[in-house]
């Protein structure tokens, strides 16, 4: 439902400079959809570990995936407490002192309790959307997955209890008697951009890069692509 916002308590309220928080599904969706890599972050007989993988969104569930021997799918099927997080580096702020050196940045915490996804159907779903969530219909279009395929591959789910974003794009700002300094202060943009596409070398002639491969263009950058790439998959 539009508006909807996810609660707000001590886990996931941003505390320092609470006016970049943002609490609201669009905006946590948004950022969650722009990006294709996460960390989750949980506890293994009090050691705490932190793991990146490929994830997507489906509503308000996360899913990610990894081998069956994984030593976080092994730990995280049956209702551990996770925290998924997600960060887009937008700029290097330059500032006439290094107490006001900062970034410019766009991220996510989600929090909930991870779930080993058990049911086939749902299983074989998720693992369709894996890829289709990065490549809308590709799947379709492939050698279809085989049972030991599938077996071998775990997926977690953890729906989104609570979640925050936190957002800066301020740029430079100083303390206002720095402003007449002679020191250079600048805002560096960063961006992970889309490279041209290099063809595997073992094609099989006449084979051609599909059509649904289109987002992912030179040059565009990659959370665009990435989004929009999100939307078609989830498209009614």
């Amino acid at each position: 439902m539009a508006g909807d916002s996810y609660p707000v308590d001590e886990i996931n309220r941003v505390k320092r400079r609470h006016d970049r928080g943002a609490y609201d599904e669009a905006t946590v969706h948004a950022l969650l959809d722009a990006a294709a890599l996460c960390h989750v972050s949980y506890i293994i007989d009090g050691q705490p570990f932190c793991t990146p993988t490929l994830f997507w969104r489906e509503g308000r569930q996360l899913y990610w995936h990894g081998s069956a021997a994984s030593r976080m799918l092994r730990n995280l099927s049956d209702g551990e407490p996770v925290c998924l997080t997600v960060t887009h580096l937008d700029a290097l702020i330059l500032a006439r002192s290094a107490f006001n050196h900062s970034a410019d940045y766009r991220s996510v915490m989600a929090f909930g309790h991870a779930r080993l996804v058990e049911d086939p159907e749902e299983k074989r779903r998720a693992l369709v959307m894996m890829v289709d969530r990065l490549y809308p219909g590709r799947t379709a279009e492939l050698r279809p997955t085989t049972d030991q395929e599938i077996k071998a591959t775990s997926v977690i789910s953890m729906e989104i209890e609570r979640a925050s974003a936190k957002i800066r794009a301020k740029g430079v700002i100083d303390d206002d008697e720095d402003y007449a300094l002679p020191i250079y202060a600048e805002r560096l943009p960063v961006r992970t951009i889309v490279g041209a596409p290099e063809p595997c070398s073992r094609l099989s002639p006449g084979a051609r890069r599909p059509d649904h491969l289109g987002g992912y263009r030179a040059d565009r950058p990659f959370d665009e692509a990435l989004a929009e790439a999100h939307a078609a998959a989830y498209r009614d």
